[in-house]
Order: structure tokens, then C-alpha cells, then sequence
């Protein structure tokens, strides 16, 4: 049995390739993550998915980003193209109990059709605020209200977890008030941290007190916390996370190859300070020559907490069959609000990320 590690890598194409089920089984790599290219078909996936799992046990973690709207990488063959968190915002402003139950509905669809296919886990909800401001954030945010958003992600992570899949609230503290994007540029947010635990801060502490599994920190620098990015700095993860805050969630780098981590150093620099910092798993996407520099330069040490937190995240319960589900009660109601809640605009304005293969 080996101990899942703590990077997440992702892969090429629709298959393994020899060299990705060697780096597979390295022992300091836990999680696979996968995209738009690694998908053509639900069978296919499938059978990415089986090919992963056999791999090691127990198995890597397999995830992806299926929010809804511009942030959904399987959208064909049989997955329904979810709505954008914001549209469940306009629809709780209207209707409080509507969108309750759209949010729920919406967020057990999204979690057992990755389950079906082998998917371990999505990193959703969004907990930023939908401020005007950033447009990598905009509609993917269910909200302005931070009242709002979390009524409507506790609705959302109640419908994953009855489908068997853990949430992961993003990215903490927020990414929502800054403009500048940090897949391209270095956001810094000035504002005092009483100031932000007024606003960006509440829907992750009220998430965070209901134990939500795990959270993905942002690659912003708050400089009146911290002068590092929220995802390198000990004061964000250990002062507060896990001190002031007492959570014992698994902790996520959002991508390690965006241009606002390079401020740490090259790639082995920021897994360094990730970890250090106290985050269990680290990611690095579409870059896999330095997945490799990583894991041949540095060896990990065994962590029975990292461990356990990261092993709870793995899929569990009932997967039904896709008669079952295509005739349960829960698919129907929930494809009717995603027809509901459809929005054309979905994709049409996404920056390079955003429409990332």
C-alpha cells in the first residue's frame, strides 16, 4: 500500500502514455487532475479513469474542475452543461427556497456524474465574491452577498456529499476583490484583514465551521498579513488556518505554473514553500517536464496527517448504474433546472484558462 503524496500532476491525452504511469507511481505524487484534452467520450474517460486507479492503492485521487458555466471540462456526451454559479445567485435573489434547491440539486448532478466515470473529486464551489471587479472570477462566484453565498454553497456541498464526493471551497481568502487575474499577472488585495474577514473571509469561515473537506488557497499576496502569496505564506495557513480558525481540512496550491506563484522561485522552490507553509498538495498542470525536475530532485517525507485528510477526499458511497441514473427522480429534477438556469453566454467570454485543454 503506498501513502498518497502531495502533488498533483496531470496528463497529456486520452490514454496513458508508458512515461505518465511510470511518473504515476512515483511516491511523491498523490492526485491526477484532468481537463478538457483528456476527455472525448464517457467511455473513454471511464477508461482513463480505471487505467489511473490500478495504478497504486490505495488509488491516486482523480480530479478536475467542473464548476458550471465557463469552468467545465466534460461537457458532452451525457454530462449536462451546468449552469454558472451566478445564475443560482440571481435565482436565490428572486426565489431564497428555489435557489436552495437548485443548488443542491445542481451540485449532487455535478458530483455523481464524475463518480460515475471514475472522478474522485471537482474543485468546487466558488467561495469568492462576485464583486464586479475580477473578471477570472465573475459569474463562476454564486454572488456579491456573502450571506448569499454561503446559504447557497452549503446547499451545493450538501448535494455533492450525498452523491459520495467532497467539496473544495475556492480560493481562499478570496479572489474575488482584485482585479488582476493570477494565471498572468501578480494580484495583491491592500486591504487590512479585519476589512476582509468583514467580507471575503465569511463564507469560507462559515464553510470552514461546518468542516468543509478541503480548500484551495488563492495566489494572491495580502501584504498587510503577509508578504507571500496565501498559498506560500505560514501566517495564512498554520497563524491562521489552522491556529486562530482550528480547521483540519486538506489544504490545495491552486496551479503552481501561474505566473503569480513565480514570485517564490522556480518550480521546486514553490513546492518547497507550499508545503513548508503547510498545504498537504501541491499542483502542477501542463507543465509535466517539471513534475519530473520536482520529483527528481526531492525526496518527501511520510505525513500520517497529510495522508489522512487527503484519503478522506477519495470517492465513496453508492455509484449508480446509468439506467439508474438516467431514471432517478433527483436526474430529472436537476436537469431541469440546469434547462432552467441555461445560460447561451456560458464560454463565450473565458480567458486562456478558462478554455483551458
Amino acid at each position: 500500500m503506498t501513502a498518497l503524496g502531495p502533488l498533483m500532476v496531470d496528463v497529456a491525452g486520452l490514454s496513458l502514455t508508458p512515461a505518465e504511469s511510470v511518473r504515476l507511481q512515483n511516491p511523491a505524487v498523490g492526485g491526477v487532475i484532468l481537463f478538457a484534452r483528456n476527455f472525448e467520450s464517457t467511455a473513454q474517460l471511464t477508461e482513463l479513469t480505471q487505467a489511473i486507479r490500478a495504478l497504486r492503492h490505495p488509488h491516486l485521487l482523480i480530479a478536475v474542475d467542473q464548476e458550471g458555466g465557463r469552468v467545465q471540462r466534460f461537457r458532452t456526451d451525457g454530462f449536462v452543461h451546468l449552469p454558472p454559479m451566478g445564475r443560482l445567485g440571481e435565482l436565490f435573489q428572486k426565489d431564497r427556497q428555489a435557489g436552495l434547491l437548485a443548488a443542491k440539486s445542481l451540485g449532487w448532478l455535478m458530483a455523481t456524474q464524475l463518480r460515475m466515470a471514475g472522478v474522485d473529486l471537482s474543485f468546487a464551489p466558488v467561495l469568492d465574491l462576485q464583486r464586479g471587479v475580477s473578471g477570472v472570477i465573475g459569474d463562476r462566484a454564486f454572488a456579491r452577498d456573502p450571506a448569499a453565498i454561503i446559504a447557497l454553497s452549503i446547499a451545493w456541498t450538501l448535494g455533492m456529499k450525498d452523491a459520495g464526493m467532497a467539496a473544495v471551497g475556492k480560493h481562499f481568502p478570496g479572489h474575488g476583490s482584485i482585479a488582476e487575474d493570477s494565471h498572468i499577472a501578480h494580484p495583491v488585495d491592500p486591504r487590512s484583514l479585519a476589512t476582509i474577514e468583514r467580507e471575503d473571509l465569511r463564507p469560507f469561515l462559515a464553510l470552514i465551521e461546518r468542516y468543509i473537506p478541503a480548500l484551495m488557497l488563492a495566489h494572491v499576496v495580502y501584504p498587510q498579513i503577509d508578504d507571500k502569496p496565501a498559498g506560500f505564506s505560514n501566517v495564512w495557513v498554520n497563524t491562521l488556518l489552522r491556529q486562530r480558525w482550528n480547521y483540519q481540512g486538506a489544504l490545495f496550491t491552486d496551479d503552481l505554473t501561474m505566473t503569480a506563484a513565480s514570485t517564490v522561485g522556480d518550480i521546486t522552490a514553490r513546492v518547497d514553500a507550499a508545503l513548508s507553509a503547510g498545504c498537504d498538495m501541491a499542483l502542477i498542470c501542463n507543465h509535466p517536464e517539471w513534475a519530473d525536475e520536482v520529483l527528481a530532485h526531492r525526496k518527501f517525507n511520510p505525513d500520517p496527517l497529510r495522508e489522512v485528510r487527503l484519503t478522506h477526499l477519495i470517492g465513496h458511497g453508492f455509484v449508480p448504474s446509468p439506467n439508474r441514473f438516467m431514471h432517478d427522480p433527483r436526474t430529472i429534477e436537476a436537469k431541469l433546472w440546469a434547462e432552467r438556469l441555461k445560460d447561451d453566454r456560458a464560454g463565450t467570454n473565458a480567458g486562456w484558462f478558462l478554455n483551458e485543454e
